[in-house]
C-alpha cells in the first residue's frame, strides 16, 4: 500500500468513527429527547412578546396564531414594529382587530450603540410587559415567522414548570422550500443532536452545553428579570444561546424540548435571505476564526472524507468510507425525523433522500462560515436592512400603539 493510500485509509477510519458516533448520539436523543405534551392551562399571568422587523409578509398568520391561543390564564400579547420600512405595522394591526388583549406599538429608532437590533427591540417588549405587571409570572418572546398550534403556549408555560427551569426553548420544526434551504436547514437541529446528549446537557450547569432557540423563548420572568434581561447580552449576534449561558453562569437552568405538532418555523425564503441571515451570526458561533477553523477541519474529516473515500477509494478503504457516508445519511435522516416528529416510512424515505446530500450541505455551511468572518472583517454584516450592531436611541414605543 503506497504511503498515499495509507493516509487515505486512515483519515477515512478517523472520519467514519465519528460519523458513527454522531448516528449513535442522534438515536440516543431521538429516544430520550424530552417533547412538549397537551397539557391544561396552569393559569399563570403570561405576555407573549413579538419583536419585527420587515415582516409584513408573516405577522397576520403569527398573530392569528396567537388569537386562537387555549389559555386558561391572563395572556397578553405585545407587538413591536422595530422601525420597518414595509407594511409590518399596518399589517398587524389589521390583524389585532381590535382584540383588547393583543397591543401594537412602533420604533422608529435605530439600535443604542453596543446593541444589535433584536436584542434592543426585546428588551423594549419586556419593559412595555412589565409596565403595569410587576407580578408578571411567564414572560415569551416567539419570531414573527413562527407558527403556533392553538395550544402551543399552554403547552411551553406547563413544561417551564414541568422542568422546573428558567428558560425553557420548544425546538420548532424547520420548514424548507428552496433547495438551498433543505441543505442548510437540517443542520441547526443536527448539529446539536449529533453532539450532544440533550436529557443530560437539559440537566447540567454548564454553559458550554446550552442549547437554545431563538424562535420561541419561555421565560420565567423573574428569573429573566434578575440576570438584566437582553440587556445582558446586547451585542451578541447569537443572543438566543448567550442568554441562556448567562442563566446558567447565575446557576439557573435552561432546557430545550422538541416542539412537533405545537410549532414550526420558516426561517428564510431562498438563497439570498438564508445566506444573509447565517453570514450575520456563523463568525461568533465557535469562538472566533480558530474555533470556526476546527471545527469546519472535524466536519470535513467527518462527511467529506468518507464520501470521498467511497468513490476514490478502493478495497477496505472504499468499504470503511460507505460505511461512514451511511452513518452521516442515518444521523441526518434521524435528526430529521426526530424534529418532524414524523414516524412514517414516507418521511423515513423523504429524509433520508434530502440526507444523502449531506456532503453538500457540509460544503455549503463551509462556505457560510467562510463567508461570515470575511463579511465581519470587511464590516458588511447586516440583516433586513440595518448594519448588525447600529447606533441611537430607541425612542419611546408608546408613541403609536393599538
Amino acid at each position: 500500500m503506497s504511503r498515499g493510500s495509507t493516509f487515505l485509509r486512515c483519515f477515512t477510519v478517523a472520519g467514519a468513527a465519528l460519523s458513527g458516533v454522531s448516528a449513535a448520539m442522534c438515536v440516543l436523543n431521538a429516544a430520550t429527547m424530552p417533547r412538549l405534551r397537551r397539557a391544561r392551562s396552569v393559569g399563570e399571568s403570561v405576555t407573549v412578546c413579538v419583536p419585527a422587523r420587515n415582516e409584513a409578509r408573516t405577522i397576520a398568520r403569527l398573530i392569528a396564531d396567537l388569537r386562537a391561543q387555549h389559555y386558561d390564564g391572563d395572556l397578553q400579547v405585545l407587538v413591536l414594529d422595530d422601525d420597518s420600512t414595509d407594511d409590518t405595522y399596518a399589517t398587524a394591526l389589521a390583524a389585532v382587530d381590535g382584540d383588547p388583549c393583543i397591543s401594537v406599538f412602533a420604533s422608529n429608532a435605530e439600535p443604542p450603540p453596543g446593541w444589535t437590533g433584536k436584542a434592543a427591540a426585546c428588551r423594549t417588549l419586556a419593559d412595555l410587559a412589565y409596565t403595569g405587571r410587576p407580578d408578571l409570572d411567564v414572560l415569551v418572546f416567539v419570531d414573527a415567522d413562527v407558527r403556533l398550534a392553538d395550544d402551543a403556549i399552554a403547552a411551553a408555560v406547563a413544561a417551564l414548570r414541568t422542568h422546573d427551569v428558567s428558560l425553557l426553548c420548544p425546538w420548532p420544526v424547520q420548514r424548507t422550500g428552496s433547495v438551498a434551504e433543505k441543505l442548510v436547514q437540517p443542520l441547526l437541529a443536527f448539529s446539536w443532536m449529533s453532539m450532544l446528549a440533550v436529557r443530560s446537557a437539559n440537566h447540567s450547569s454548564r454553559s458550554s452545553t446550552v442549547v437554545a432557540c431563538g424562535q420561541l423563548m419561555v421565560f420565567d420572568a423573574s428569573d429573566y428579570r434578575d440576570i438584566g434581561g437582553h440587556a445582558s447580552v446586547a451585542s451578541s449576534a447569537t443572543e438566543d444561546l448567550d442568554i441562556a449561558r448567562v442563566l446558567r453562569r447565575r446557576g439557573k437552568a435552561t432546557a430545550v424540548v422538541a416542539g412537533a405538532g405545537f410549532l414550526s418555523c420558516r426561517m428564510y425564503d431562498g438563497w439570498a435571505e438564508l445566506g444573509s441571515g447565517y453570514t450575520r451570526w456563523l463568525w461568533s458561533a465557535f469562538g472566533g476564526r480558530i474555533g470556526s477553523g476546527l471545527v469546519l477541519v472535524t466536519m470535513a474529516l467527518a462527511y467529506l472524507v468518507p464520501p470521498l473515500a467511497a468513490v476514490a477509494g478502493s478495497g477496505a478503504t472504499r468499504r470503511i468510507g460507505c460505511a461512514g457516508y451511511g452513518a452521516a445519511v442515518l444521523s441526518r435522516t434521524v435528526a430529521a425525523l426526530s424534529e418532524s416528529g414524523d414516524r412514517s416510512v414516507v418521511g423515513a424515505v423523504r429524509h433520508a433522500a434530502a440526507a444523502s446530500a449531506h456532503p453538500v450541505s457540509t460544503v455549503t455551511y463551509a462556505f457560510l462560515t467562510v463567508d461570515s468572518h470575511r463579511r465581519r472583517a470587511r464590516g458588511r454584516l447586516s440583516w433586513k436592512e440595518r448594519a448588525l450592531l447600529g447606533a441611537g436611541d430607541i425612542s419611546d414605543p408608546g408613541g403609536r400603539q393599538s
